[in-house]
């Protein structure tokens, strides 16, 4: 080891014990209005981010411009056959809070089918990548480099820049994206996982059936991919993925360079790469623990202890903010219990009866602050069902959907002029100042 670094070992770790320190005995001393426990740890429940796209109660959920997930599914128009809705209707409704009409989404999917079409310059970046690079390293190049067509940094270099109308070039740029990202996405998964048999875009097809029909699955898994794009577009705006969007672009950077990072933090272990890991875990569960037996509550409960008194976690529970089963985990359970053949999967069997039984495990066990499923519990397991086993896909999938909500809340946030994000720091010797003569406030 260089001294350098042996004299950062040492600093850190001397420093560290300063910060649990200051966590353990003062965390809830208030500095300015938050405490210190806040400032060190992640801006954890801070109010000081404002969007009207979606909302996430503790106890409730999910609301996407005040619905509820069942009402939203309910209130949109659907696609032809199904009882899902169209991507296109729902990001209309994500843009402007108003259910659309039929005459409206037939509107939007017109206008998707033009902007659609992906510059061949993005299939030569790719392409000129490791072909064992990861698909989100994939998926973040591929919306970066379609920066040099942006309309809005064109806009922005005119010298006619005006801060009033400037939202009109980030809607033109975050529309071409959300309808360009799924043929991307199609594109880097027949490229990876289908010896680079690339098929071409149904002009008479909705998103949904058309990312289906281009990465070559049955037309069942349409309302798959309506319904994964749809419940993983938003969760308000303090997620990595969507404040890092909020955050790059607060600068003028436009849509392609925000997105582009907040791909690379969806990408995150701790954030959208979870659903993989969650996918891993079950599957070698059910190999050391089931062997094949069914699945039973005693079987279930007693492998949970066995990985808990082992010092693991029980990946795909808890969450930062819900303290309730997570509504995005629920609306997929029911697909899976709707769907003739996936409701009796193995996998799925396994993780509907871990389901049953882990949150009371995790009630008992004591050191859960939720004990209840997100998402990630269960997302994996129907991509599995039908097909899509490589799970290093998983996260462009989080990705393709996440585009809604970042792209229609940073078109807000330009109309609405916000300014550049800029928190206030602190030193840990102000820190320790405050913990011994707390302010007066």
């Amino acid at each position: 080891m260089s001294q350098l670094k042996q004299t950062l070992a040492k600093k850190i770790a001397e420093h560290s014990v300063r910060t649990q320190r200051l966590l353990k005995e003062f965390g809830n001393v208030v500095i300015d209005k938050v405490t210190i426990s806040q400032a060190i740890g992640g801006m954890r429940d801070i109010k000081a981010l404002v969007t009207d796209i979606s909302y996430l109660d503790p106890f409730e959920g999910i609301r996407f411009r005040g619905k509820t997930i069942p009402e939203t599914f309910e209130a949109l128009p659907k696609a032809p056959g199904s009882k899902y809705p169209t991507v296109e209707a729902f990001w209309y409704f994500l843009l402007t809070g108003d259910i659309p009409t039929k005459e409206q989404v037939d509107e939007v999917l017109k206008e998707w089918k033009v902007r659609q079409v992906v510059p061949s310059y993005v299939w030569d970046a790719i392409r000129a990548l490791p072909r064992d690079s990861h698909p989100m390293v994939m998926l973040s190049t591929g919306i970066l480099t379609m920066q040099k067509d942006s309309k809005f940094a064109k806009f922005y270099s005119s010298g006619n820049f005006n801060k009033k109308v400037a939202w009109e070039y980030v809607y033109e740029d975050a529309y071409d994206l959300v309808a360009r990202i799924p043929i991307i996405a199609a594109f880097i998964y027949n490229l990876k996982y289908r010896g680079d048999f690339q098929v071409a875009p149904d002009p008479s097809l909705d998103m949904g059936a058309n990312f289906a029909h281009m990465i070559g699955q049955c037309k069942e898994y349409a309302d798959v991919a309506r319904m994964y794009f749809i419940l993983h577009s938003d969760h308000e705006s303090g997620n990595v993925s969507a404040h890092t969007t909020h955050l790059v672009h607060s600068a003028l950077s436009d849509p392609y360079y925000a997105y582009s990072a907040g791909l690379n933090g969806l990408a995150g272990p701790l954030h959208g790469l979870a659903n993989q890991e969650v996918l891993d875990w079950i599957i070698k569960f059910e190999e050391k623990y089931l062997k094949g037996a069914e699945p039973t509550k005693e079987l279930i409960e007693k492998a949970l202890w066995d990985t808990l008194n082992s010092g693991q976690v029980i990946p795909g529970y808890g969450h930062a903010v819900l303290r309730k089963t997570d509504p995005r985990y629920t609306a997929q359970r029911n697909f899976c219990l709707e769907t003739p053949g996936l409701k009796d999967d193995p996998l799925f069997k396994v993780v509907s009866m871990i389901y049953e039984v882990a949150p009371d495990v995790l009630m008992k066990h004591g050191k859960a602050k939720n004990p209840w499923p997100n998402v990630d519990a269960q997302s994996g397991v129907i991509q599995w069902y039908y097909g899509v086993r490589e799970w290093d896909f998983y996260t462009v999938l989080f990705g393709v959907g996440r585009a809604l909500g970042c792209m229609a809340n940073i078109t807000w946030d330009r109309g609405l002029g916000y300014p550049i994000e800029r928190p206030k720091s602190v030193t840990t010797d102000m820190l320790e100042q405050w913990a011994a003569n707390p302010p007066q406030l």
